[in-house]
């Protein structure tokens, strides 16, 4: 595992599942974490709990990433708490599957809100504060390429992280600051458990059509962020690297 001692980072979304699993990793390899959440603050405060408990320092932050004041805020407590930031992982995310006729307004703009526009402002906030070496962390999804039936806007807003990974590689490239994306398969989260997939028909499908024959777990992702985050990848950026034990 990457040594991320003195490093700030920030995890959007970090109350539950992929987020909360990085933002532990994150603290359990020496940096100092900013736990945001939008709605619960008992998972995020939890969060913090174990960071601590692991010898590392964490403050909770709650915040709208599609709201521009509130992602300023989340980075501003940043700088207020710690000094620095060194580390942005945009994993704040929502997802509805549903078909063409049963598409609305509403569940349009909620996803492109929080997936789309909340990467962009979370992002826009940071990039006054990190510094060379920087690090930012997009979470996507392998549903950009599989683009699986009825998912239309929920792989829209993941087809556009990955493009908003590739730009703005080039445009902070100049900065120094690295911009990747890791975009997983299926992976069991409360949310996917909640929306009843985990124990489902399709989730034994998608196993069935994963080389390595099993449903992903948040620390698969995590472990990826760390490395992302760390030095050690520091010749990477623009990538956007599939976690999904092989599905396609």
């Amino acid at each position: 595992m990457s040594n991320l001692d003195g490093k700030v980072a920030i995890v959007t979304g970090a109350s539950k599942g992929i987020g909360a699993a990085i933002a532990k990793a994150l603290g359990a390899q020496g940096a100092s974490v900013v736990v945001n959440y939008a709605s619960s603050k008992e998972g995020a405060d939890a969060v913090k709990g174990v960071i601590e408990q692991s010898g590392g320092k964490a403050i909770v932050v709650k915040g709208d990433v599609s709201k521009q004041a509130d992602a300023k805020g989340i980075v501003y407590a940043a700088i207020a708490a710690f000094g620095k930031l060194d580390i942005l992982v945009n994993n704040s995310g929502v997802y509805e599957w549903s078909a063409l006729e049963d598409v609305t307004e509403g569940s349009f703009h909620r996803q492109f809100d929080i997936n789309v526009l909340g990467t962009l402002l979370t992002t826009q906030a940071a990039i006054g504060h990190l510094k060379e070496g920087g690090s930012v962390i997009n979470i996507g999804s392998v549903v950009s390429t599989s683009q699986p039936a009825q998912s239309s806007v929920y792989t829209a807003t993941k087809a556009a992280v990955d493009a908003i990974t590739g730009v703005l590689a080039k445009e902070l490239g100049a900065r120094k600051i690295r911009v990747n994306s890791i975009n997983p398969g299926i992976v069991e989260t409360e949310g996917s458990k909640a929306a009843g997939f985990i124990g489902s028909p399709q989730e034994t499908l998608f196993v069935s059509q994963t080389p390595l024959g099993r449903t992903g777990q948040p620390d698969d992702i995590a472990d990826i962020a760390v490395f992302l985050a760390s030095d050690a990848s520091r010749w990477l950026t623009g990538e956007k690297i599939s976690a999904s034990g092989g599905l396609r």
